[in-house]
């Protein structure tokens, strides 16, 4: 069983975040934390003009709200925020925090993805800790 468990989401129709959450709430120790994870994309640098401030500001609130309320449904949930990209984002929070298992929901792939989402790909290949993929 974990006891660190992260779980990255992406606001897209087609992740299966019901699905991680019940996975990790079935590999989850006594005294289990379960993280919620999202990773905020760069603005290139030349469309940052065209943004204003506050809604960058307004958006990380309301995906925080989200995360809180995924949160919410497990016992000891707890939401991250982070900036960069989305890969690389969770395998270093991960490290950083010492997870011990990432449970991430993967899309259904394009032909340039062959197997896995490209983030999915990423965090398999990358991640210092166990890795539980959803389809």
């Amino acid at each position: 069983m974990y006891t660190n468990i992260l779980i990255p989401i992406a606001f897209e129709d087609d992740r299966d975040v019901a699905g991680a959450i019940d996975v990790a709430k079935c590999l989850s120790g006594a005294g289990a934390s379960i993280t919620f994870i999202h990773v905020i994309e760069q603005i290139p640098i030349y469309a940052t003009e065209f943004v204003a401030p506050d809604m960058l500001t307004g958006s990380r609130d309301k995906i925080a709200e989200r995360l809180a309320t995924l949160a919410a449904t497990v016992p000891a949930g707890r939401v991250a925020v982070v900036d960069g990209g989305a890969g690389r984002g969770i395998t270093e929070w991960a490290t950083q925090n010492a997870v011990d298992c990432i449970v991430i929901a993967s899309h259904r792939p394009v032909f340039s993805d062959i197997l896995l989402g490209s983030t999915a790909a990423w965090v398999v290949r990358h991640a210092q800790c166990a890795v539980h993929v959803i389809r």
